[in-house]
């Protein structure tokens, strides 16, 4: 009957691995949840304007900026916008990732107000792991 059903049976020898398996199954239906990992600061420190897009030259602060990265561009301490690098430059290379202590060039995505003494934080949702 347990085959025609479609049933899933399993025989254990020993309980606890009954209880890991029934864990790792509840585990496997949660809702996957993510936090918000910073990687990286980097500061505007010259626009450049262009007829197609607005480029914010700009030096990486603390860790690394890199070119999937969500970012947040805060200005005067407050969130003006949140979004996605369109693209990252490296004098004309573009490039996946800039570290600490180098500049760079900065497109966003879908925005064009980037001024001078902006901050660009970056950030990666990360999963984690449910209790």
């Amino acid at each position: 009957m347990a085959e025609h059903e479609k049933v899933d049976m399993r025989m254990y020898r020993v309980i606890y691995d009954a209880i890991n398996d029934v864990e790792a199954a509840i585990k496997g239906m949660l809702e996957k949840k993510y936090e918000e990992k910073i990687v990286g600061r980097a500061e505007v420190r010259k626009v450049i304007t262009t007829p197609k897009v607005i480029v914010g030259g700009s030096y990486v602060k603390e860790g690394k900026i890199t070119s999937t990265s969500k970012i947040r561009l805060i200005r005067n301490g407050i969130v003006v916008h949140e979004g996605e690098i369109d693209g990252l430059r490296r004098f004309k290379d573009d490039v996946k990732e800039v570290a600490a202590g180098y500049e760079c060039g900065i497109t966003l995505e879908k925005y064009r107000d980037i001024k001078e003494g902006d901050e660009i934080e970056a950030y990666e949702m990360v999963e984690v792991e449910p209790e």
